[in-house]
């Protein structure tokens, strides 16, 4: 059965039919999806039954895996997940919801700001593959931005404006205009800025797109308070309606974004009840921008 997709938003989005995740991809299949990737940005697998080995399997048809050391509060002995995915529920290692004082939930809750998987780190992230495996009765929808049709819709002169800046990341910017501030010395060597555009080019369709991200707190030649207005102006330009899809999770689906090409954010669930979301993250391969030191 050949796959098949179907745009469910004017600008991005597709949900795909014709593939069986479980079992092994066929190189026209991997083509095809990628293919998909770079056109509709995000990508739809609903009814996806699949163990974190096969997650992690599909998701290697598309690069190498991301380490993911440096993105969490959460120290090795006290992961959940073993198989190399990513943990992004609110789970504890007893499998039970973290309690609402617990160090890990209030790290995590700024997954629910608008944000780019990995650009805090120097290379960031290219795709991500969350598959639902636990999904929340309350709440709990990811919202995705299309950052190409966001860029389209600037004005000249803001494009020539912007073309050429240079942000610092940091998950020590998101997490803390949540009032999370409380780092160790070794999670701040860890989260330590790193440099990239604010305008990225997609390597294979040449679209240009904006590189937002909650992470993202200084810019290069600026002052704090200045960068950081335009920032916000920008992102509230990029997550306007019209260039939003929002994602009801139903179980089992597994949904893959392009981090090149996209903003999202989990909005607000109730916490007392398990969320079981599990993201395998493919490395992306070079810098947005050369790295220096960013203090």
């Amino acid at each position: 059965m050949a796959i098949t997709i179907r745009q469910l938003h004017p600008h991005f989005f597709g949900e795909v039919s014709g593939v069986d995740l479980r079992k092994p991809l066929t190189p026209q299949d991997a083509h095809d999806i990628e293919a998909g990737m770079d056109k509709y940005a995000v990508l739809l697998f609903r009814n996806q039954d699949i163990t974190d080995e096969q997650q992690l399997a599909f998701a290697l048809n598309f690069g190498e895996r991301e380490n993911a050391r440096g993105g969490t509060v959460t120290k090795k002995e006290d992961y959940r997940l073993t198989s190399g995915l990513n943990d992004v529920s609110n789970l504890g290692k007893d499998g039970k919801p973290l309690p609402k004082d617990h160090r890990t939930h209030l790290f995590n809750l700024g997954n629910s700001l608008w944000h780019s998987d990995s650009s805090f780190r120097p290379i960031p992230a290219k795709f991500s593959l969350l598959s639902a495996r636990v999904v929340n009765p309350k709440g709990g929808n990811t919202e995705f931005a299309d950052m190409r049709a966001a860029y389209d819709a600037l004005d000249d002169e803001t494009k020539a404006e912007i073309e050429d800046m240079i942000c610092e990341h940091s998950l020590m910017y998101s997490r803390g205009s949540l009032g999370f501030l409380d780092y160790t010395d070794e999670e701040k060597e860890l989260f330590k800025p790193v440099l990239q555009r604010l305008v990225r080019t997609h390597p294979v369709h040449g679209r240009k797109s904006l590189y937002l991200s909650s992470h993202a707190g200084a810019i290069k030649g600026m002052t704090v308070p200045e960068a950081r207005l335009l920032l916000r102006d920008l992102t509230e330009h990029a997550t306007q309606r019209e260039f939003v899809h929002v994602h009801k999770w139903t179980l089992h689906d597994l949904v893959m974004w392009d981090n090149r090409q996209t903003m999202h954010r989990v909005r607000r669930y109730d916490q007392s009840q398990p969320r079981d979301m599990r993201r395998a993250t493919v490395a992306g391969t070079e810098p947005t921008v050369t790295q220096q030191a960013a203090e």
